[in-house]
């Protein structure tokens, strides 16, 4: 993997666990809420999966962010 992509991948990850922590949901519970695995939410997490626009909208949906905030980069 490209080192550009890997440093988006990483933010991205971050991002989705400082948001899952926010409203307290295991990654089993955000996995449910979405309609993926436990498995996924962790690899995600891992920042070891690169999601498809598709479960980028599940995503945001999951946890309670509009698709922009959710890849928002940090300023």
């Amino acid at each position: 993997m490209k080192n550009k992509e890997k440093i988006l991948l990483e933010a991205l990850a971050k991002k989705i666990k400082i948001q899952r922590n926010k409203l307290k949901l295991s990654q089993e519970k955000l996995a449910h809420k979405c309609g993926f695995d436990r498995t996924y939410i962790s690899l995600l997490e891992r920042a070891k999966r690169n999601p498809s626009y598709l479960n980028l909208e599940k995503l945001s949906n999951g946890l309670e962010i509009t698709l922009s905030d959710l890849l928002k980069g940090d300023d």
